[in-house]
């Protein structure tokens, strides 16, 4: 069984009602909102998995709430809409929707259709594990590989594995000992300092890169990836 959360998003209950009755019956965990605006509202208290997004609405249509919702986050998404000129899809395929039904439609297509979505966003967060991208900085840790304004820079392992920790939480203040630990493991039994030499090559790669991140110190506790909000 699924327990994914679905976020249903249309203005007519009875659509609502239906495609929740469909879903729930698949498994998935359902929320309906009926305009655009609660949408982005229940958007970032729900964090669903996946989202219907019908597109004539009141208050805010489905265009600009998908807008909105792909400028923030990667969830999938999939437009309703009761019509099937190319314009509107190629539009909805622009705007970031991950795929478009038109109406009436019946709720097995619909069903399978999210299946279809759900399991190429996941495949697509598979493969992104381990890659990080920051203004002019590329880190795929799947290669070992570093960019710096699209150049690869060379660096040892560890530097990459320590720089990815840092860059896999920004703005998370690291102790010496937790880096130590998350970089270095059981394996070392060395001196922390040896956390500072690292950091201190990597700047010296990655200087003048950018104004939008920095490897910082925080004096008396460790280090962080600092990125401007």
């Amino acid at each position: 069984m699924a327990n994914e959360k679905i976020l249903v998003v249309d203005d007519d209950k009875n659509i609502c009602e239906l495609l929740r009755l469909y879903l729930v019956k698949e498994g998935y965990n359902v929320t309906m909102v009926h305009d655009g605006a609660a949408a982005l509202t229940e958007f970032d208290k729900l964090h669903p998995d996946l989202v219907l997004l019908d597109v004539m609405m009141p208050v805010m249509d489905g265009w600009e709430a998908c807008r909105k919702i792909r400028s923030k986050d990667n969830t999938p998404i999939i437009m309703l809409t009761a019509k099937g000129e190319t314009y509107d899809k190629v539009l909805g395929l622009e705007l970031g929707a991950d795929d478009y039904i038109v109406k009436p439609f019946d709720a097995k297509e619909v069903t399978a259709r999210i299946k279809a979505v759900l399991r190429r966003s996941s495949a697509k967060e598979e493969e992104n594990k381990g890659v990080y991208d920051f203004d002019n900085l590329h880190l795929d840790m799947n290669r070992y590989e570093l960019k710096v304004k699209g150049k690869v820079v060379e660096a040892p392992p560890k530097e990459l594995e320590l720089l990815a920790c840092l860059a896999g939480h920004p703005n998370r203040v690291y102790t010496r000992d937790q880096l130590l630990d998350e970089v270095w493991g059981f394996e070392y039994y060395g001196d922390s300092r040896t956390i500072d030499v690292h950091v201190k090559r990597l700047r010296e790669k990655l200087e003048g890169a950018s104004e939008q991140w920095s490897l910082k110190t925080v004096w008396g506790v460790g280090y962080k990836f600092e990125v401007k909000e």
